[in-house]
């Protein structure tokens, strides 16, 4: 599935829950889709355009300054298709692995820094899902949809526990290599394994 089908896939299945605006379509996008997906204002009100103009969505209140779209039977058929496909799966690109992979150059007190924010993030993320489990859970409207949503909200839930729990492993792994070993110095030479 190409990054626009996903697109396609992500603005039918939010407007399958109920009709939006496209301003509130990227905020319950970022709110609700937000621990594992994206979409910039860039893709959304585009990917709208082009789904009015294929009968998948329609405008409402055309005439207010802020139209509502709503996904149509069509555009129920068609997010099933789209689901229905195989997941595009996307390399990561993890800046704080990047750094810690070249750790030695940064020393052992810089990349126990980058872990401990990389912990707090992981806490952060953790009460953000318990808001977001809550809210599910109190929502009547969403009671038919609540138990698919909330599988995502655990799979965030175990992610960021598995975070914390490398962190603390990680932090205990460079508190070791603080009592032994120094950053490395800008253009080693040949005794510590450089080219002269």
């Amino acid at each position: 599935m190409s990054r626009s089908d996903q697109t396609r896939t992500a603005v039918l299945g939010a407007l399958s829950i109920q009709p939006m605006s496209g301003y509130a379509l990227r905020e319950e996008i970022v709110s609700t889709l937000g621990h594992f997906w994206s979409e910039s204002f860039g893709q959304i009100y585009p990917a709208l355009a082009r789904l009015e103009g294929e009968g998948l969505v329609e405008r409402r209140d055309a005439g207010s300054r802020s139209s509502t779209f709503a996904i149509t039977r069509v555009g129920t058929e068609q997010l099933r298709t789209l689901l229905a496909e195989p997941p595009q799966i996307a390399k990561p690109r993890n800046g704080v692995l990047l750094r810690l992979f070249f750790g030695r150059q940064l020393g052992p007190d810089r990349c126990r820094e980058l872990v401990r924010e990389r912990r707090e993030s992981a806490l952060r993320q953790l009460a953000e899902l318990a808001r977001a489990r809550a809210e599910v859970e109190a929502d009547a409207s969403l009671a038919d949809q609540a138990p698919y949503i909330l599988l995502t909200v655990s799979a965030g839930e175990h992610s960021a526990r598995a975070t914390v729990a490398w962190a603390d492993e990680a932090t205990a792994a460079l508190d070791g290599l603080a009592t032994r070993a120094t950053p490395a110095r800008a253009g080693a030479g040949v005794a510590d394994g450089g080219a002269e």
